[in-house]
């Protein structure tokens, strides 16, 4: 059975770093990992804070057009091939920081992201394709049915499907942690989403995210 379903939209710092001590977890671990989307297009949907500019909300039909590519290519080759896709999509708009280039060309930036981790080019065309979006809402749903709503990304469920199944908006985090250092927050934080009665552990400060 799946360790995790992890959410993600990739357009997201925070679920960037997060999603890359996972990664590391994995390696150390073994982990089965599912990567799933959660649009924040979508989410955001009926939005009216004035935090929520026009340039909030390019980014996120943005990240939208590229979890269309991800659908796109997990129908062609599973869900290894959607973990391929967001490691090279999130390189390119975190550390690269180039996400002028997915806003302004989504098609030609989503068909070389596909190009470079040996996917077919015409992947990059369900950019487009609102066909998509009734998968990437029923994800969102899901996604919010098990932690409430009110919460971004990342979103993750750890041992789905399993009796002490747990989810989390969660955990944000601004460096991911390698080695012995990413192991021990896992268990940490698994055991947390696992306990049974747990219901929120939060704070607001948060430090710049850092990429490295």
């Amino acid at each position: 059975m799946r360790d995790l379903d992890f959410f993600f939209d990739p357009v997201c710092p925070w679920a960037w770093i997060t999603s890359r001590w996972v990664c590391e977890v994995r390696s150390e671990r073994g982990l089965d990992v599912m990567w799933r989307p959660i649009s924040l297009m979508i989410l955001n949907e009926n939005q009216t804070g004035v935090w929520y500019t026009p340039e909030y909300r390019a980014i996120h039909v943005a990240g939208t057009q590229a979890l269309r590519v991800a659908v796109a290519a997990e129908e062609r080759h599973g869900n290894a091939a959607v973990d391929r896709l967001y490691t090279e999509i999130g390189e390119r708009l975190h550390p690269q920081g180039r996400r002028g280039e997915l806003e302004n060309d989504p098609v030609a930036f989503l068909t070389d992201c596909c190009r470079r981790v040996d996917l077919e080019a015409d992947l990059g065309e369900a950019a487009l394709d609102e066909s998509r979006d009734g998968h990437l809402r029923a994800e969102t749903t899901l996604a919010l049915d098990r932690t409430g709503p009110d919460v971004g990304t990342p979103i993750m469920t750890f041992r789905p499907g399993r009796d002490d199944e747990g989810s989390f908006f969660g955990p944000v985090i601004a460096r991911a942690p390698r080695g012995p250092e990413a192991v021990a927050l896992w268990d940490a934080v698994e055991s947390l989403a696992t306990t049974s009665g747990l219901a929120e552990l939060k704070r607001s400060l948060r430090s710049r995210p850092d990429f490295t």
